[in-house]
């Protein structure tokens, strides 16, 4: 069993000064990160392949033990029948991020608030996701966000796959608190600006004695801080690491 916490991204503006020291190089950003928090969740995948040199530059940049989670090609999850998506899959998969070994955490497969749960359409489009790439075994994580997926059959589906339901706490999205699988990948998206930590004390010992749950029986567990107040979501990370 693992816990892993961490941010959306290392690149931002406002965190310099605030997480990052003053006068840090900008190229120097992932590796002073990866030695505060033990994850981090790549944006960028959704929206565009990564070249095979980043993953292993990135690879490199990190300790062992940290791991990246990735953001699915959103090209795999917008289609209004998500079965015929398995050209956007395969381009996904195939871009070289297995150059990242073991530190390739869980990919998440993040799904529009608009986008209904369709049974049979679903399952189809779950049998395109491979449960390895380029012999390196794969960990998904299904973010979904319309009230319909609240359905048996869709955990079941996940279940019987062993994906985990992503735990959004978003005040406008459906959050879906059943495991599915052997790992439990979370995202935190309320930070507060006026809090230095981003949640208040009694929020962080919440969250650090939920964690703890999601952790028994030796489950793997990503918590990520994203969304919110985002200047806040570093500190808010090593806040709750430092009650795990």
């Amino acid at each position: 069993m693992t816990v892993r916490v961490g941010i959306g991204g290392w690149t931002y503006e406002p965190w310099r000064g605030v997480f990052y020291p003053e006068g840090l190089a900008h190229r120097r950003e992932l590796d002073y990160a990866a030695r505060q928090l033990t994850a981090i969740e790549i944006n960028a995948t959704a929206y565009g392949r990564q070249k095979p040199a980043s993953w292993r530059k990135w690879r490199d940049a990190v300790p062992d033990g940290f791991q990246f989670s990735l953001k699915a090609s959103r090209y795999s999850t917008v289609r209004k029948v998500l079965a015929d998506s398995g050209g956007s899959i395969a381009t996904f998969l195939q871009q070289g991020f297995t150059e990242l070994g073991d530190k390739l955490g869980p990919i998440n497969w993040q799904f529009a608030d608009t986008k209904m749960f369709e049974p049979d359409d679903f399952a189809r489009w779950l049998d395109l996701i491979p449960d390895a790439q380029d012999g390196l075994p794969l960990r998904h994580a299904l973010e979904v966000r319309h009230p319909n997926f609240v359905d048996p059959v869709f955990l079941d589906l996940a279940r019987s796959r062993n994906m985990a339901v992503v735990f959004a706490d978003h005040e406008a999205f459906v959050r879906i608190k059943e495991q599915t699988a052997d790992f439990t990948y979370a995202r935190l998206q309320r930070s507060v600006e006026k809090i230095e930590t981003g949640y208040d004390v009694p929020a962080l010992d919440g969250w650090a004695r939920q964690v703890r749950d999601w952790a028994k029986g030796g489950r793997d567990v990503f918590v990520f801080f994203t969304s919110g107040a985002k200047v806040r979501n570093p500190a808010a990370a090593q806040a709750l690491m430092e009650r795990l």
